[in-house]
Parts: C-alpha cells; sequence; structure tokens
C-alpha cells in the first residue's frame, strides 16, 4: 500500500516532522498511526519513532505483528521523504535509527 493513498497529515521540515496515516484499510478501524522526528540540536535530527491510538492490551498477536510491520514501513518512508544526501550527510536509515530520539 502507498502511504501517500492514507496519509491524513504531513509536514516535514529541516528540523524534523512526522507523517500521519489512517490504519483503516489495514482493518484497524479509526486507527491512526504517526512516524515523527525530532530536531536534536546542531543540525542533528533524532531516530525517527512512531506511535498509534489503538489499544494494543486488545490486539491479538498478528494484529500486534501487523502494526510493527506498518510502523516499521512508515518509519522507513519518513526517511524516504527527506534528503539523506544533503540534510543527513549521506546516513543510512540504520544509522539514523541508532540516533536518540530526543535532546532531552
Amino acid at each position: 500500500m502507498k502511504f501517500t493513498d492514507i496519509t491524513i497529515r504531513e509536514k516535514i521540515t529541516s528540523r524534523g516532522g512526522g507523517i500521519e496515516i489512517d490504519l483503516t484499510s489495514y482493518g484497524f478501524e479509526g486507527g491512526l498511526m504517526s512516524a515523527y522526528q525530532n530536531y536534536l540540536g546542531g543540525g542533528m535530527l533524532g531516530r525517527i519513532m512512531v506511535n498509534d491510538n489503538l489499544n494494543h492490551q486488545l490486539l491479538s498477536q498478528p494484529e500486534l505483528d501487523l502494526l510493527e510491520a506498518v510502523g516499521e514501513d512508515l518509519k522507513k518512508h519518513l526517511y524516504d521523504q527527506t534528503d539523506p544526501g544533503t540534510e543527513w550527510e549521506g546516513r543510512s536509515y540504520e544509522q539514523n535509527q541508532k540516533m536518540p530520539g530526543r535532546a532531552y
């Protein structure tokens, strides 16, 4: 599935940003997921993180596995929406995910 088809909000700048998607097409009626990235300061961006509005205690293991896979794909999608060659000085997705999530 293309995230552009289910994107609700998207704001990406040189100081981070995020994308919010609708999870209904994955079987989670009313579910939302966001991938976001914080600015650490000094021109550095933190790792990309995700969250959702679902109650994980009510979900089955296959549903949790699906959410985890969607979250990983969404993080990579956000990474791809930036210009790693200039913004991140060529840092790979894997290298970026080793950064802290926030500066404080």
